[in-house]
């Protein structure tokens, strides 16, 4: 092997023939070799300490889990556009906390407002975090928790609210059971729940004598008349949310005969009746059952583009509402990106050919506005891309799709 040769083959690499403008583009800036050294170190550490007056607060935390437990209130994941705000209840890695204050706000280094907090905790601690930092902790590993919700009228339940002209399809029934097997009697927000086209009474008439019913008495907790409503749906939907909380048991018959009841479920039942209602007024496929809180957790439902992009170069954006609302209305024309060492290769390429480096060719691009999973975005048509003193520039046509955040 001759290293000499093989040295000078790779140094007379024609892609090494730049000019020097385009060395420039490898050269790390100034600034950036300064950035490391004039980065602003915090000069305080946010830390966890006794809260001495948690005893005002120590009631408004129970109130919260109770309204969490009855469906009043719900868990909903945070996105980077989100604001926390001072007096409302968050939970991050499964405790709970109040945003009792919001200090002095100035701009922060990420452009963002940011301050000092007291927040106070339900193990009776409290911190003074950073807003920000607190934002980022709740977004990536937290819920916030709603506001609660008038409760949803009963009033098609209801015998006199059914007129002549509607149908009335079925019964929904709650049940909780009066056995006195250990493993039943002992177990806590144990409830069936089903259907019967006939009175909840006739249904259970003979439950001592049905393992669907764990061969014991039930008493009747809730029943519900379903009107103009396919009863088989309602129960699909039920069940499908209360599939998580589904009681695994086996009983057997006085003849030795084994069964696996089912439809018997662990959850408190007012977030049963909650759930009931929300099937009723359409809105319970945005939620779901989170077991370990006990309460129903709204759902983020991620935006799907429809439009096909096969064949096609995309090349994927990040931009500002205000910027892609002018793209949407036609008043913006032209994409502009600056290049920089960082970007070089997202937007440029060497020809090995002849070693010069050229502009990638894109056909649309695909513009999302923050980071949410149900984000808007937009596919809109490149029609030529040029450049002009250190910037990218795309020159946009027809807007091939638009989603709105919901």
């Amino acid at each position: 092997m001759d290293i000499n040769k093989e040295l000078d083959e790779i140094f007379n690499d024609p892609l090494l023939n730049i000019s020097d403008k385009e060395k420039e583009l490898f050269d790390i800036p100034t600034e950036m070799k300064k950035a490391d050294k004039m980065r602003k170190r915090p000069d305080y550490y946010a830390q966890k300490k006794e809260c001495k007056d948690f005893a005002l607060f120590e009631e408004g935390f129970k109130n919260i889990h109770k309204e969490l437990q009855s469906g009043k209130r719900t868990l909903i994941k945070t996105s980077k556009t989100d604001s926390l705000v001072e007096g409302k209840y968050y939970i991050i890695e499964g405790q709970m906390l109040l945003l009792q204050k919001i200090g002095e706000l100035t701009l922060g280094t990420s452009k963002a407002k940011d301050g000092r907090t007291r927040c106070i905790y339900e193990n009776g601690t409290e911190t003074d975090i950073l807003l920000q930092t607190l934002r980022k902790n709740v977004m990536t590993s937290g819920y916030a928790i709603t506001d609660t919700e008038e409760e949803i009228t009963e009033s098609l339940m209801k015998n006199s609210h059914v007129s002549s002209e509607d149908k009335v399809t079925g019964y929904i029934y709650i049940l909780s059971s009066l056995s006195t097997v250990s493993e039943i009697a002992d177990k806590q927000n144990l409830y069936k729940i089903g259907f019967t086209i006939n009175t909840v009474e006739e249904r259970i008439a003979n439950a001592v004598n049905d393992p669907t019913y764990l061969l014991a008495p039930v008493k009747i907790e809730a029943t519900y008349k379903i009107v103009n409503l396919n009863s088989h749906i309602f129960e699909t939907l039920l069940h499908k949310v209360l599939d998580v909380v589904q009681m695994q048991i086996s009983i057997t018959d006085n003849k030795g005969n084994m069964y696996h009841p089912k439809e018997w479920y662990v959850i408190p039942l007012p977030v049963i009746n909650t759930i009931i209602n929300k099937i009723l007024d359409g809105s319970i496929t945005k939620y779901t059952y989170n077991p370990e809180i006990k309460c129903l957790e709204k759902k983020s439902v991620k935006s799907v583009s429809i439009f096909d992009t096969k064949g096609m170069k995309v090349l994927t954006l990040n931009i500002k509402k205000i910027y892609l609302d002018e793209i949407i209305k036609g008043d913006k024309k032209i994409e502009f990106r600056e290049l920089k060492q960082t970007t070089l290769n997202k937007y440029t390429y060497v020809d090995e050919t002849d070693s010069k480096r050229y502009l990638r060719r894109y056909d649309a691009l695909r513009l999302y506005v923050g980071y949410n999973k149900n984000k808007e975005s937009a596919i809109v048509e490149v029609t030529n891309i040029t450049y002009n003193e250190g910037t990218v520039e795309f020159h946009l046509g027809r807007v091939l799709e638009h989603i709105e955040k919901e």
